[in-house]
């Protein structure tokens, strides 16, 4: 039987992810991830590990009022309320997309400009102000800052076949994904159309194509020397000059996910 294994959110755009084992559902993917992101104070363009590692070390943990808890070593902690809505707006561009969302603050961008070394905001994505998903001529498809897709699945069999691959463990959060499952084989989820998990059913959409950020021990913040796991994913997961580890997802319902759920393959 598959079953979902672990559970992941990732309140801001890459900072540090939280493991969860319940987690609901919005029409954003899992409720409080990646609705929160780091922007340059001076063109509004996302800001993230691939140029800034350090913020691998950055815990931005989701509270239930809809704010953030930014906290680091050496630093003290700072409690983010939520932001009005539509108040405060800024122009920020995810890829090719531009948002304008609003910024939370002078006390919050001061100290994450003291963190990473560089002058930047941060904004909040509420749902009615989130993106469209690329590619999609569904107006109700929707995402926050996620680079694409509500929603990222990857099969554990998938981790541990890589990981033998490259001749040592890798950890499941250099790969970023908010569902996890057990019981498949390795990259069955590379086959798979249309999944149920708890009653919600969810598309899936495309492969992952994976950077230089899986390279990023997320315990420390190193880069590998050997460039290690993407040089090994280009042997045998490269495909038109992409290289691909995981499945993004579009949930079509809402509700709650808990571990342990039976998930179904409907296509």
């Amino acid at each position: 039987m598959l079953r979902l294994s672990s559970l992941y959110r990732f309140p801001m755009k890459s900072a540090t992810g939280e493991s969860l084992r319940r987690a609901k559902l919005d029409a954003l993917g899992l409720e409080g991830d990646r609705r929160w992101m780091l922007v340059d104070a001076e063109n509004g363009r996302f800001l993230t590990q691939r140029a800034f590692s350090r913020m691998s070390q950055l815990s931005a943990r989701w509270n239930e009022s809809g704010g953030l808890t930014l906290s680091t070593e050496g630093m003290p902690t700072l409690q983010v309320p939520l932001p009005e809505p539509d108040a405060n707006l800024r122009g920020a561009f995810v890829w090719g997309a531009s948002m304008f969302v609003p910024d939370a603050g002078d006390e919050a961008a001061d100290w994450l400009s003291s963190f990473i070394g560089k002058a930047c905001r941060l904004v909040h994505v509420p749902e009615h102000r989130a993106r469209d998903i690329p590619g999609s001529l569904l107006p109700e498809e929707k995402v926050g800052f996620a680079d694409g897709f509500p929603l990222l699945l990857i099969g554990q069999a998938s981790l541990e076949d890589l990981g033998q691959r490259v001749g040592r463990p890798l950890e499941m959060l250099r790969f970023r994904p908010n569902l996890v499952v057990e019981g498949s084989e390795a990259y069955a989820e590379d086959g798979w159309k249309r999944i149920r998990i708890g009653g919600i059913e969810f598309s899936v959409a495309k492969g992952c194509s994976r950077c230089i950020l899986t390279t990023i021990d997320p315990a420390t913040g190193e880069r590998s020397a050997d460039r290690e796991p993407l040089t090994t994913l280009k042997t045998y997961r490269e495909r038109e000059g992409e290289v691909y580890f995981g499945q993004n997802l579009i949930n079509r319902g809402t509700g709650v996910l808990e571990v342990g759920m039976e998930v179904e393959v409907l296509e």
